[in-house]
């Protein structure tokens, strides 16, 4: 690779380049000689930006993990529109779609990495963690607003839907879960709680 080249967001095209190989071979071929490939750059640019690789492992999940605010405070402005199980479907499908699945298995999969995440967040597994709480902030809104029954106990139909929905699309290789299998899924865990007609 040639060496000397400017690199615009460097950090970024980076951190693309690994959610690419994450989303395509998998955690296994996550290397810095991997990434710095895909990258189209030399192995000096990640260790000018990074301190080491699992560094660079640790930014980028707190990168993506950034990214679900966004997609947080996109879904609660959808609260009393639609229908709540269209909603948390879509949702679903957006987070798990993306390349959440994999920093979960890359979690998993790297002592180090995880390790390092811990100093930054000592509880829960980072992604499905915030995913969690991306899904109650949501419920906890349609409850206001009459769309959830009143005694629903969000904080638990929360990781409930996270933990079915990871299991949905995790280890998949081609077409992720169709949306009504989604949808199947989002009914049988808050059926009992919805207050609006079925779609």
């Amino acid at each position: 690779m040639p060496t000397g080249v400017a690199m615009r967001d460097a950090r970024e095209q980076l951190f693309d380049a690994a959610e690419r190989i994450l989303l395509r071979d998998g955690p296994n071929a996550l290397t810095s000689r991997a990434v710095t490939t895909e990258a189209g750059c030399s192995k000096g640019v990640l260790h000018r930006h990074f301190a080491d690789f699992d560094a660079f492992l640790a930014e980028l999940v707190l990168d993506r993990v950034a990214r679900i605010g966004d997609q947080a405070a996109a879904l609660r402005e959808h609260a009393g529109s639609g229908t709540v199980t269209g909603n948390l479907t879509g949702a679903l499908t957006e987070l798990f779609g993306s390349v959440a699945v994999a920093i979960v298995a890359l979690i998993t999969f790297r002592d180090d990495l995880r390790a390092r995440l811990r100093q930054v967040r000592p509880t829960g597994v980072p992604v499905l963690t915030e995913a969690a709480a991306m899904i109650a902030s949501y419920l906890a809104a349609e409850r206001e607003r009459g769309r959830i029954a009143a005694e629903a106990d969000v904080d638990t139909l929360a990781p409930t839907l996270i933990g079915a929905g990871h299991l949905l699309f995790a280890d998949r290789r081609g077409t992720p879960p169709e949306a009504e299998a989604v949808h199947r899924v989002v009914t049988t865990v808050i059926g009992g709680v919805v207050r609006e007609p079925p779609a």
